[in-house]
């Protein structure tokens, strides 16, 4: 079963999310097996919500655990909140 990371950060500036997106190079990061990153950002509020994919339980704890690791610089913002959660369902158009 498919099982995702949902990370919440809070003060993530428009500005930030521009560098951000420069960053990343269309890979996870090294030592997160990640089959799909989704980031989303709200400016009128500088919060951003970031949904990884994993296809599994080991590979989810392989990525939580370079992700805890990494410096807080490399972050879009303040990290407020992670979550596990199963895929219930997913569909794409």
């Amino acid at each position: 079963m498919a099982v995702a990371r949902v990370v919440t950060f809070d003060g993530v500036s428009s500005e930030r999310m521009q560098e951000m997106q420069q960053e990343m190079a269309g890979e996870p990061p090294p030592g997160v097996p990640a089959k799909e990153i989704l980031v989303l950002h709200d400016p009128g509020t500088d919060k951003a919500l970031v949904v990884l994919f994993f296809d599994s339980d080991d590979d989810y704890a392989r990525g939580d655990e370079a992700l805890n690791a990494m410096p807080a610089g490399d972050t879009p913002g303040t990290r407020s909140g992670v979550q596990k959660y199963n895929v219930a369902a997913r569909m794409t158009a």
